[in-house]
């Protein structure tokens, strides 16, 4: 086999190979003779058909598989030969495909580029430190009360944080809409869980009032004959209800899984789910901060195949998340280039990393990662075993947890420094909105991070 090799830009090469004729030759007449021992022609007995009528009747059929398993496999050998790291699988070009002449073909393709990783020692990591104090499982408390409302009766206009229950009819047109009545409808006024005209139309109204108010019915509502309608909603009122807090007593603390120990046990459960949030927070700001600087102390070249299937795993997260079905209604793909770079860039930084030092998935903590996942849920065990059972699911926490020991590596050599915090600082409790950290939870290929976060501190007491 010969094999002749050139650099056509970057990280792209052409590779012209080309596979004797008699290789070709000898390939087909086995296959030939292979299938005649089994071929069923007409007026042969199964196998007893003559060669030549075999190589007649499927002659060329077969030479086409034949170049085409040559193509790959001679393809291989020729990387292999040749030393190359394929980005991604080639485009062939065919130069010579005739009978009785050498198999002749251009492969073109990307290679990884050569990898060097330097030194981690002048990366500086900033590691903010922090505790749960008692003002903080105070606030969380609170919260936790806030999460569990007491709406009592009351004989007054309703008002913004009361809660509203009622029965409505639909109407277009005057006309009353099949199946578009409710009943017991539970609102509660300024929560913007209404549309903004149901809300408005609430105001003020009493228990035993009827009102009609003008809405217009989102186009995504369930109901495809309300959805994106004008629409009349005649309201008859049935309760206006008064919110206040649950008292902190022993069928609170029940309603949040606590049957014994009551407060005591409540605050000990809370702060340790805290703490437990407070350290995972930690742990990702750090693992950013890291990864972060490795990227930008080792850029790379980034193969376009690779880049490419980044961007379309980003914009098929994007469309999940968001619930897009259109793919038209996606940002456009250059908007996803620059954090599918970083992927790709990291993936071949920590896989490199993972080659030099010949790390290895530790076991034990490949056993601890799977515990933390499934502890939260109602039969843990059970929740372990689906786990075990899944492969891709355990390969994602094995490359979870080797993607955690390349981090430590990198800490272990690198400029590290402490900067205090606190619980709300670090985790945005108590904020209008949790701080968006970039990058927290990325997949980064080959060795993916853990997923999605856990459940927050308040949700993970109780059912």
């Amino acid at each position: 086999m010969e094999v002749s090799l050139s650099e056509t830009g970057g990280l792209t090469r052409r590779m012209e190979v080309a596979v004797p004729a008699t290789e070709v030759a000898r390939e087909v007449q086995q296959r030939l003779k292979q299938l005649s021992r089994t071929a069923r022609l007409k007026g042969f007995r199964p196998g007893k058909a003559p060669l030549a009528v075999i190589t007649k009747q499927f002659g060329d059929q077969v030479r086409a598989e034949v170049v085409s398993d040559l193509m790959r496999s001679s393809f291989a050998q020729a990387v292999s030969q040749e030393k190359l790291r394929p980005a991604g699988g080639p485009r062939i070009e065919p130069l010579a495909l005739p009978p009785e002449s050498d198999l002749k073909y251009a492969a073109h393709f990307e290679v990884l580029p050569d990898i060097k990783v330097n030194s981690p020692e002048q990366l500086a990591i900033e590691r903010p430190t922090a505790t749960v104090t008692e003002d903080d499982v105070d606030g969380m408390i609170e919260n936790m009360r806030a999460q569990r409302p007491v709406f009592t009766p009351v004989d007054r206009p309703a008002a913004a944080g009361d809660r509203v229950v009622f029965d409505y009819q639909a109407r277009i047109g005057g006309r009353l809409v099949e199946e578009g009545d409710l009943k017991d409808v539970r609102v509660v006024l300024g929560s913007g869980q209404a549309m903004p005209e149901l809300e408005s139309g609430l105001a003020g109204v009493r228990a035993g009032e009827e009102r009609t108010v003008q809405v217009t019915f989102p186009p995504q509502h369930p109901h495809k004959r309300l959805a994106g309608q004008e629409a009349e909603l005649h309201l008859s009122i049935k309760a206006v209800e008064e919110q206040s807090l649950p008292a902190v007593d022993a069928e609170f603390c029940r309603t949040y899984g606590v049957e014994e120990g009551g407060l005591e046990e409540m605050r000990a459960q809370v702060r340790k789910s805290m703490e437990r949030e407070l350290a995972g927070v930690i742990r990702n700001r750090v693992r950013v901060q890291t990864l972060d600087a490795l990227y930008r102390d080792n850029p790379l070249p980034v193969p376009r195949a690779l880049l490419e299937e980044q961007v379309q795993s980003l914009q098929i997260d994007t469309a999940r998340r968001l619930g897009i079905r259109d793919v038209r209604q996606l940002p456009p793909a250059q908007s996803f280039e620059e954090p599918a770079r970083r992927r790709v860039t990291l993936g071949l930084l920590v896989g490199q990393i993972v080659q030099n030092e010949g790390l290895k998935v530790d076991r034990a903590r490949v056993q601890e990662r799977l515990a933390e996942l499934t502890e939260s849920y109602p039969d843990p065990e059970q929740a372990r075993r689906a786990y075990l059972q899944n492969a891709d699911a355990m390969r994602q926490i094995e490359a979870a947890v080797l993607e955690e020991q390349v981090v430590e590596w990198l800490l272990a050599r690198a400029r590290v420094s402490e900067r205090p915090a606190s619980f709300k600082e670090l985790t945005g409790f108590g904020q209008s909105g949790q701080p968006d950290h970039d990058h927290e939870h990325e997949h980064l290929p080959p060795v993916p991070p853990a997923g999605e976060p856990g459940p927050s501190a308040s949700e993970q007491v109780g059912p």
